[in-house]
């Protein structure tokens, strides 16, 4: 009885260390954002019950209301329905791009480059399922999109909105500020599009069943997309998602279960790993000496310490150090292209596509999008 037990026993080491690196391969950020947890743990701890406070949980609550929304909009058929009347009067994949983007673009200025990913995503996968489609390339311009077009408004997105509480200018005159940096990163985009994209036709070969709409379930959502907006807007998410969480487990059960949990899992390790980095004394030090007394120098820092702590809390730490916010608001803007890390954007669309392999290719285009972009926004910031 003791032998035939042992090979069991002996077992389940190999199978466990097997499940953490299937776990780690299918989800690298958040075993990363973990890895780096532990190591801050270790050679900068701080108390455990601290950490939580590190998080800010009005986005995490947020972001966990649109996800139920959008898979609510997703589940009653209104994104498959719309998709089909998008692919019969766009003609090319190249137009499709050029519709994604600068729907995706506008839509950031207004509605945050987060909400608009929850827009635009969620139907160009809709769009797939009906035609095929360079799928990880179209998530990828559209990540950039937001990116570029949130620039535009103190509304676009949270560097934007606090910089601009910050430096005491009107809405007006923000705007006008970084208009040329935001035309200038579409015109490069849309030319991108030009030659990433072919002009081939869309098979719409696979669009032949009729596609059905639950409008009741999608009317009340839309109220609720817009009653959760404001609450977000007036600093109350957590009502709003308890609302959420309350009445479709009642109504739509399906549509709770059925969200990314692990991106707001993510989401909540990367406040704590990128704030803790942010506070780390070395990190201040090294800034301080550096100094950013003309605005290249601030910034040539947000555009650069983006690419390690993500440009909300790079905007944050570099207010602290310079009080030329437009200098400030070109770099982190700017530092949101480059690693993904840049945006925290860029992880939810991503996120959203649930396409693998897509961190090389996003890599591929965004990397040398943020070094073009650099030059472009120096040069910018310099001139007008």
């Amino acid at each position: 009885m003791t032998s035939s037990t042992r090979p069991s026993s002996g077992s389940g080491a190999p199978r466990a260390i097997r499940s953490i690196a299937a776990l780690a391969a299918k989800e690298p950020v958040l075993s990363v954002l973990v890895v780096a947890l532990i190591a801050l743990q270790i050679f900068h701890p701080k108390p455990w019950r601290s950490l939580p406070s590190l998080v800010d949980w009005q986005t995490v609550m947020t972001l966990a209301g649109l996800l139920i929304l959008t898979k609510a909009v997703e589940s009653s058929g209104f994104l498959m329905w719309m998709a089909h009347r998008v692919v019969h009067r766009i003609h090319s994949v190249r137009a499709l791009a050029y519709l994604l983007v600068a729907l995706a673009a506008a839509l950031s200025t207004l509605l945050t480059n987060d909400v608009a990913l929850f827009v635009v995503v969620p139907l160009m996968l809709s769009l797939h399922q009906l035609t095929p489609l360079p799928l990880k390339r179209l998530v990828i311009f559209v990540a950039i999109a937001v990116n570029a077009g949130s620039i535009l408004t103190p509304l676009g997105n949270p560097q934007n909105l606090f910089l601009w509480a910050t430096s005491g200018v009107s809405f007006g005159a923000f705007v006008v500020a970084l208009a040329p940096l935001c035309a200038a990163l579409m015109v490069m985009l849309f030319a991108l599009c030009q030659v990433s994209f072919r002009g081939d036709p869309l098979d719409l070969s696979g669009d032949t069943e009729p596609h059905a709409v639950e409008w009741p379930m999608f009317g009340v959502t839309v109220l609720l997309f817009a009653s959760f907006v404001t609450l977000a807007d007036a600093h109350r998410p957590g009502i709003g998602l308890a609302a959420l969480i309350a009445g479709f487990l009642i109504w739509r059960r399906r549509v709770v279960m059925k969200i990314d949990w692990l991106l707001l899992l993510i989401f909540v390790f990367m406040f704590i790993v990128l704030r803790s980095v942010a506070a780390l004394p070395w990190v201040h030090d090294t800034i301080g000496h550096i100094g950013l007394s003309t605005p290249l120098s601030a910034y040539a820092a947000g555009a650069i310490l983006s690419q390690a702590i993500s440009n909300v809390p790079a905007a944050i730490m570099l207010a602290q150090f310079s009080h030329d916010w437009r200098a400030l608001a070109f770099g982190v803007s700017v530092g949101g292209f480059g690693i993904a890390i840049g945006s925290l954007a860029n992880l939810i669309a991503v996120r959203l596509a649930k396409e693998r392999g897509m961190w090389l290719p996003f890599h591929l285009f965004s990397i040398p999008f943020w070094l073009v972009a650099g030059a472009v926004g120096g040069w910018l910031l310099l001139h007008f």
